[in-house]
Parts: C-alpha cells; structure tokens; sequence
C-alpha cells in the first residue's frame, strides 16, 4: 500500500505522523511520501517539500503567494500521480488539500480530508465541492459529522489524536523542570503562533502585555515556546525592540524595577502550557492543546486589515466564538479577542482576571477535564481503520 500526504503547518504535520504510526501497525508494509515536517520524516514519509510552504493565514495573505502555490500545487500532482499511490490524505492546509483532492479524484485516486475545514462557521458552499472530491472527512470535533450528514458527505468523528498523547493530569513540576522554570511562583506562557506571519502581527501585543502584566504582579515568570527558528528569530526581534528583559513603567520608558522574567525556548509548547497558571495564545490547535494540559487561557486572532474587513463586510463568518475551547464547549469559556480588540492591556487583563480566580480555574478545568475525555478516543487508530475500510471498500468494488 502507498499512502500519499499533504500537511499545513506544525499541528498537520504532529496528527499525519500519528496517523503513520498507525497505519503502519494495520499494514505494516506501507510507504508514505508527500508534503512533510519533522514528525512525518521521522515516522518515515518521503518528503517531496516542507510544510512551510503551506504556513499561510488569510484570504489576502493568501494571494501574494498565489503563483508561488499554483506551481506547489502543479508540482505535487506531478510527483504524487507518478507515485501510484492507493489513497491520497489531506492533513489541515483544506483550501489547498481540497484543490489537489479534486485533480485525484479525477484520476480515480481514493481521497481524505483529515481535519475537516470550518465550512459550518463560514463559506457553508463549499460543503458541495466537499461532498464531490472527498471520499472520507475525518472529524477531530464531536458535532461536525452531524452537518456533513445533512449534505450527504461520507464523515466521520475520530477524536483528536493530542488528547490520546497528552494525559489526562499534567504534571506541572515535571514540565517546570524540564523547562528550567520555578517550581513555585506563577508561570504565564506566551504562545504567539506556529506562523511567522501570525508572530509578526501578535508577537509585540503579546510582549506589551507580558510587560503589562508584570508591572502588576512583581514575581512573575514568563515562557514564550517557539514553533521554529524562523518564528524564535521574529519573537526574539520584537523582544528587543520592546526593551529586552526589563518592563516598561506606564508611558515612561524602561524601567529597572519591574524586570520581565521572560524565557524563550525553540519548541515544547506542551511543556510549557503544562508549567504555566495561565496562557496567552494565538487561535489554533495551540488553544486545544492549552486545554488539554488543563491550562486557563486567553485567545487572540488578528488578519491583515483588508482580510478582517471583508469577512465582516461580507458576513462570510456565522459564529460568535472562534478558538477551539469556547466551540468544544457551545459557549464562551475562555476570553478571545480578534483583530482591534487584541491590545497590550486587554489581553494582560484577562490574564490577571485568571490569576485573580482560583475558584473560577478550578471550575474550568473541570470543564476542560470532561472534554478531554470526550476527545479522547484513540484518534490516530481510529482514522487510520477508517481510511483502512475506505481502501477495503474500493477494492471490493474494483473486484465486481
């Protein structure tokens, strides 16, 4: 069996490795090439190109890159289609993997959507495009194969594989000490963004409201993990830019009495979110990981200027929540802040309203607690039985 894959980003590129893994324990000679990060090469996929080429956020961001993407793509059904593969799975990246789904099932290829995009928050037409190119969406949220059913799209809720990886009960002085942090005071992580794009427009917010912050609560300990060399050096940059280690005194420069303990490390967001009383990050798979590890957080989004204007204008957007813990939840567990709203003081507000409540973040983790259990359901095992199935059936069928 030869199982082709394509990933966006560091979050596609941690689910496709587990689910390499665990398609390689039902046929253990299968070979697995695509579009791969680190995890991918290292469960054994043949790379034809990194995920970074796909690291893209927006509708206009989008477009500046666009003859850059139409050759990726051009490119990849190229070296994919001489491959001969059996199946082709799309991991997250949906407007691009959907595209490339659409020239496989042209030419008989089986196809997977794994990670279904949001088409029941916005864009809802896109579900007709859906049900005609993909053969199979695999769903990490509980409620989505509802909405597929009602558009005759073949999905399936498989859970998500982080809440298999991570356990149910973080330890804390473990993650402290592996990150060389405290073991007592409090700990507030920063979690700009796996894109440098995202850690351009959020990182100095971030840092404002670290500065923020710790003008307000002497003693605190910061950890601000990052995806990869090239976000470190941006973050790393803007650190600099806002005074380095030392935290401003409002409206009148640095100031040597309210230090910023801020420690910056290239990787382990997990260990971090673990170690920390409470997160700041940037909407995506790093808010249901902060969940996961049972972590208060506060959630920021922000687009380009014109990306934010047309999904408003156009009203392409129906929800009022957007970060993963507040739709597991169908309610506004969590404060999230988009666009204008995401400012230094606001967002060190809402952090300092979570240290302030012990009571309060013992009740969310709680609620994080039940929903950990609800996506805990061996998420890897069970996409890879579905594709397994999907496989069995097509075989049956070109059998008769």
């Amino acid at each position: 069996m030869r199982i082709a894959l394509v990933a966006g980003e560091q979050s596609g590129d941690g689910l496709a490795a587990a689910l390499i893994g665990a398609l390689r324990a039902l046929h253990p000679d299968a070979e697995f090439i695509g579009m791969t990060g680190p995890q991918m090469r290292a469960a054994g996929c043949r790379s034809l190109g990194d995920i970074d080429e796909l690291s893209l956020m927006g509708l206009v961001e989008v477009l500046r890159h666009l003859p850059r993407l139409l050759r990726l793509r051009r490119r990849l059904v190229r070296d994919i289609l001489a491959a001969r593969p059996d199946v082709f799975v799309g991991i997250d990246a949906a407007e691009f993997n959907l595209s490339l789904a659409r020239r496989f099932k042209a030419r008989g290829l089986a196809t997977v959507q794994y990670v279904s995009p949001q088409v029941w928050a916005w864009r809802q037409g896109r579900v007709r495009s859906i049900a005609r190119d993909c053969d199979l969406v695999l769903c990490l949220l509980p409620f989505e194969p509802g909405f597929y059913r009602e558009h005759a799209v073949h999905a399936e809720f498989v859970g998500h594989p982080f809440a298999d990886q991570i356990p149910l009960q973080s330890d804390r002085v473990a993650a402290r000490a592996a990150l060389g942090l405290p073991a007592s005071g409090k700990v507030v992580a920063l979690l700009p963004g796996s894109r440098r794009a995202e850690v351009q427009s959020l990182g100095a917010d971030f840092l404002g409201a670290a500065r923020w912050l710790a003008e307000r609560e002497p003693g605190l300990n910061f950890v601000a993990p990052m995806a990869n060399a090239r976000v470190q050096a941006r973050f790393e940059a803007q650190w600099q830019v806002l005074g380095g280690a030392a935290a401003p005194s409002a409206g009148r420069g640095p100031s040597a009495t309210a230090p910023l303990s801020l420690r910056i490390v290239p990787g382990h967001a997990r260990e971090a979110l673990a170690a920390a009383d409470v997160a700041l990050v940037a909407s995506g798979t790093a808010t249901l990981e902060a969940l996961l590890c049972g972590t208060p957080l506060v959630v920021a989004y922000r687009l380009s200027p014109l990306t934010a204007w047309l999904l408003r204008t156009l009203r392409l957007v129906r929800l009022q929540n957007f970060s993963l813990p507040n739709l597991l939840a169908g309610e506004r567990l969590v404060p999230e802040f988009f666009q204008e709203q995401a400012q230094p003081a606001t967002l060190g507000a809402a952090l300092r309203d979570w240290l302030a409540a012990p009571g309060r973040c013992a009740l969310l983790r709680q609620r994080f607690a039940a929903i950990h259990q609800q996506l805990r359901t061996g998420g890897a095992g069970l996409a890879a039985a579905a594709i397994s199935r999907l496989l069995a059936q097509r075989a049956r069928g070109s059998a008769t």
